[in-house]
């Protein structure tokens, strides 16, 4: 995981846009397996950003609800090709408001447990 930027970037490959304010696109779980999970979501809006090369594009945004420990909220992520960088997912200052990062510090939390509930694959 990368942070620093103001808005949250996901790694994604094969976004196609489905008309009537939907996207589908494969997130890349396994980079080794080339395991995917296919996903359809609701587009947020469009913006442009900033990348940090320098350059501007224009990206498509969903709404994903986001686990840190404890906390959970609703991020935005841009659908970006991140495939050169060495982390798949960038949390923005937006999605990473109130949380403090301890930089020297890995793996703080526990892994999830599991929820009872059935989850999809939609954003």
């Amino acid at each position: 995981m990368d942070t620093g930027a103001k808005t949250s970037a996901l790694h994604v490959e094969n976004i196609v846009e489905l008309g009537h304010g939907h996207v589908s696109f494969n997130v890349v779980l396994n980079r080794k397996t080339r395991r995917l999970v296919h996903v359809k979501a609701r587009i947020r809006r469009r913006g442009r950003v900033k990348s940090s090369n320098g350059h501007y594009s224009t990206r498509i945004f969903v709404a994903t609800e986001l686990t840190i420990g404890e906390i959970e909220r609703t991020v935005e992520f841009s659908l970006v090709d991140r495939a050169t960088m060495i982390h798949r997912i960038l949390l923005g200052r937006s999605a990473l408001e109130g949380i403090l990062v301890d930089v020297k510090r890995r793996y703080c939390h526990d892994k999830p447990r599991k929820r009872t509930s059935h989850r999809t694959g939609r954003a």
